[in-house]
């Protein structure tokens, strides 16, 4: 209305005054142009949130699915006959080979006790099924990178390189994916950062 009235008012002006006041508005009148954001930040978030998000799926197959070859011996790496719900050790085989290492004495000493093969296994299930979820993805990237980095000093002199191997790689992928926040993006950690317990306990992230 006031709008209205305003222009009302404008046009009962003299000719000579309605041109002055133009000179006087116009000056002003700033149209803001339509911006897109294109800076390499903006262009290149997006598809390295899904790059982290797969490598992040992709890994926790990796330990969901040795869980389950090690639980029921689907004869992958576990023959039916060894598999962890038929007596069989999933620390055994892997301890065992490392006995002439520079560790062996120590890491071949651990080979079929039972709370070693329960914590193994614990550990697969959970790192795999956080990662694949993308809950608890810090947690799980802690736990899984202390176990790649024992497995890899239990190899240790490794055979086909001075110092680096896949464990090792997969370990600081794994801290990548906390850092990234992989888990918001085809997953669920969005979600699971806006509980309570989280906020409070922002490791469990």
């Amino acid at each position: 209305m006031a709008t209205i009235e305003g222009r009302h008012q404008r046009n009962h002006l003299p000719e000579a005054d309605r041109r002055e006041l133009d000179r006087t508005i116009a000056p002003h009148t700033v149209i803001a142009p339509h911006t897109v954001d294109i800076t390499p930040h903006a262009v290149t978030a997006r598809p390295a949130a899904y790059a982290w998000a797969l490598a992040r799926i992709a890994i926790g197959w990796v330990f969901l699915w040795a869980f389950l070859d090690k639980t029921f011996g689907w004869g992958f790496a576990t023959p039916a006959d060894k598999a962890w719900i038929q007596g069989g050790s999933p620390t055994t085989g892997f301890l065992k080979g490392t006995a002439d290492n520079a560790l062996g004495g120590f890491f071949a000493g651990l080979a079929g006790q039972g709370w070693v093969d329960l914590l193994f296994m614990l550990g697969l299930l959970g790192i795999g099924a956080a990662l694949i979820l993308g809950a608890g993805v810090r947690i799980a990237a802690v736990a899984g990178g202390l176990m790649l980095v024992l497995m890899w000093a239990a190899e240790l002199p490794l055979a086909t390189n001075p110092f680096m191997d896949e464990h090792i790689v997969y370990a600081i992928v794994l801290a990548g994916l906390a850092m990234a926040n992989a888990g918001d993006t085809l997953g669920i950690g969005t979600r699971w950062g806006r509980t309570a317990l989280v906020k409070r306990l922002p490791i469990l992230k």
